[in-house]
């Protein structure tokens, strides 16, 4: 096994797994967001079995008023086929790694209200439900 930053020549390797998550996403919407990220230096970590993505995190260092400097994660996902396997509890403790290596007081992520068991994940890693997250679309 191998944790390791994914380059961007590896895309069509980290959409295969990231669209079991971002559903709606079309691998050019994808390319397109991930160039669009780079100046926020989003990052791409994987969980790889002999050169196979298994679990994708795509995070950043983020600094603001009320999470102070942290790591944000944007996406988490596990290939379905491996999932309660342990590989979602092996990334998270790479974060928490990651996380302390870059000086970050906290991880943050949010998720959509009908991944419950995804919540249920996170809580038993000791992520607390902290607010809630407004969106309004203006298109």
């Amino acid at each position: 096994m191998q944790i390791r930053e994914m380059s961007l020549k590896e895309l069509d390797v980290a959409f295969e797994v990231v669209s079991q998550l971002r559903t709606a996403l079309s691998y050019d919407e994808f390319e397109d967001l991930i160039y669009d990220m780079r100046h926020i230096e989003y990052k791409m970590l994987g969980v790889f079995e002999r050169d196979k993505l298994i679990t994708y995190a795509g995070v950043n260092v983020q600094t603001n008023l009320y999470h102070k400097r942290h790591l944000y994660v944007f996406d988490l996902v596990t290939d379905a086929a491996f999932r309660s396997q342990g590989y979602g509890k092996i990334m998270l403790e790479y974060l928490v790694d990651y996380a302390k290596v870059a000086m970050c007081e906290n991880i943050v992520l949010s998720s959509g209200f009908a991944r419950e068991d995804a919540h249920r994940f996170y809580e038993g890693f000791g992520y607390e439900k902290k607010s809630f997250v407004f969106v309004k679309n203006i298109f």
